[in-house]
């Protein structure tokens, strides 16, 4: 009975909450390994290995990578149910911190980034509405997961709720509202100019995926982390071809016949059937030997225009002649609706 009991007990996951506003996952525990993604204050990750300092986890995206224990926060099967079942609030604000006291003045806690999920703090209530309450004031007490404990400006809070998810083979057209679609194109507009970091998810950097998936995380709305995985949430929208008679005995699935086809009339048919806030893919097409492979991904806003991370957040046309093209246009192969 004490064997049974003990190999239980050996079975259990080792279940953590981040802590940092971002961590930084790499695919070995090194500093010098390259940056996988990044997960942000609150995310539940499972601990699958270590190595000195570094955790092995494996997030719910999901992702397996290495991060750094002071990151983390581990916790039994008991604080994790009581964790997961408290109240939350979100970080609302592109870039801020938690201070020790409800002044600007005071010492700081650590920083925060659109999207990191906290605790009201203890001042408050645990029961639904206590997240609500806690914003009244011009401060709010938050808690880390880890029970250390500040205050942020009320205005860069918000309750949060929880989830949707829509994972790939899920969602539908009518997955995500005109009203949410709006909000997830104003979250995108706040990071113009932020710089293009590979594996980047939030205000401090972000790859193309990441810009995607972290407008949708403020909203609500959990997407998977990269491209090649998003290409398939949501209804295809179909992407028009004309028909071209030139080139015989040339691939028209080759680069340079592509770039070199995609004139505007061309452009403009490829995006005629798209609408405000449908996700844009660009990569190379399938044939009969290979399928479909997505490189980068986009926000469509209408006006034949788009917002992306590619060196940095920026919005660009997609048709030929534009003073805005983007370069790599003519590599659109996809578009999706929430």
């Amino acid at each position: 009975m004490l064997m049974i009991a003990a190999a239980a007990s050996a079975q259990e996951k080792r279940m953590a909450v981040v802590e940092f506003s971002t961590a930084y996952l790499r695919l070995q525990p090194d500093y010098e390994s390259p940056l996988e993604t990044q997960e942000l204050m609150g995310t539940v990750v499972e601990i699958v290995g270590e190595q000195s300092y570094w955790k092995e986890v494996v997030t719910p995206q999901p992702y397996r990578a290495w991060c750094t224990d002071q990151g983390l926060v581990e916790m039994s099967a008991e604080g994790l149910k009581a964790y997961e079942e408290a109240p939350k609030l979100m970080y609302t604000g592109l870039y801020g911190h938690i201070y020790v006291e409800p002044s600007f003045r005071s010492a700081t806690v650590c920083d925060l980034v659109g999207g990191d999920v906290l605790r009201p703090g203890p001042q408050a209530r645990l029961s639904r509405k206590s997240a609500d309450r806690a914003l009244k004031g011009r401060w709010t007490q938050v808690m880390l997961p880890s029970g250390k404990t500040g205050y942020v400006p009320s205005k860069e809070l918000r309750r949060h709720e929880g989830f949707t998810s829509i994972a790939m083979g899920e969602g539908s057209a009518e997955s995500i509202s005109s009203e949410q679609t709006e909000k997830i194109i104003a979250e995108a507009e706040k990071l113009l100019g932020v710089p293009y970091l590979w594996g980047g998810m939030s205000a401090k950097g972000t790859d193309c995926s990441g810009l995607v998936r972290i407008c949708h995380i403020l909203n609500g709305i959990l997407l998977p982390r990269n491209a090649s995985q998003q290409v398939f949430c949501g209804e295809r929208v179909e992407i028009p071809r004309q028909a071209r008679n030139d080139n015989e005995g040339v691939r028209h699935d080759s680069e340079e016949v592509r770039k070199m086809e995609y004139d505007r009339e061309a452009a403009l048919e490829a995006v005629k059937n798209l609408q405000r806030g449908d996700l844009v893919y660009f990569g190379t097409p399938a044939t009969d030997d290979r399928p479909m492979r997505i490189t980068h991904v986009g926000i469509y806003l209408g006006g034949n225009r788009m917002i992306h991370s590619s060196h940095r957040v920026r919005i660009n046309s997609l048709i030929p002649g534009d003073a805005d093209y983007y370069e790599n246009s003519h590599r659109l192969v996809a578009a999706t609706r929430l």
